[in-house]
């Protein structure tokens, strides 16, 4: 049936200040890009990994995510990473602000949050 994730789609409010947020800050490497003039639109295919992509796209005008971060619907996207201080450091070098690191009470793994430009909660989760 399910086999992985293939990709998460994500709508950002200002297409290159994100842009530039999940290629520079996060490091994804670019796919393809899509300028949709019919929709007034731009489709940015980002990979995370050799498995995993996310979509980006940008809509004129989207209405703002409800809540923090506990709206109705997909809460937040989590990524893993192999050194958790390195990349809060990695972040912050970006004057990206992290929540303090917390540890998972079920698997004991250390854990963090932060916001993209829009606001939209994103999880780094050290995978050792």
């Amino acid at each position: 049936m399910i086999t992985g994730v293939h990709h998460i789609a994500i709508i950002c409010s200002d297409y290159h200040r994100s842009k530039k947020f999940y290629t520079e800050v996060l490091g994804f490497s670019i796919l393809a890009e899509h300028y949709r003039a019919e929709r007034d639109s731009y489709k940015l295919d980002l990979r995370v990994d050799e498995n995993t992509a996310i979509e980006l796209f940008s809509f004129p005008d989207p209405p703002p995510r409800p809540s923090y971060p506990e709206a109705a619907g997909l809460r937040h996207v989590c990524f893993k990473v192999k050194d958790l201080d390195a990349a809060i450091a990695r972040l912050q070098g970006f004057q990206v602000e992290c929540e303090d690191v917390r540890i998972d009470a079920y698997t004991g793994m250390r854990f963090t949050f932060f916001a993209d430009p829009d606001g939209l909660p994103i999880e780094l989760y050290e995978d050792k």
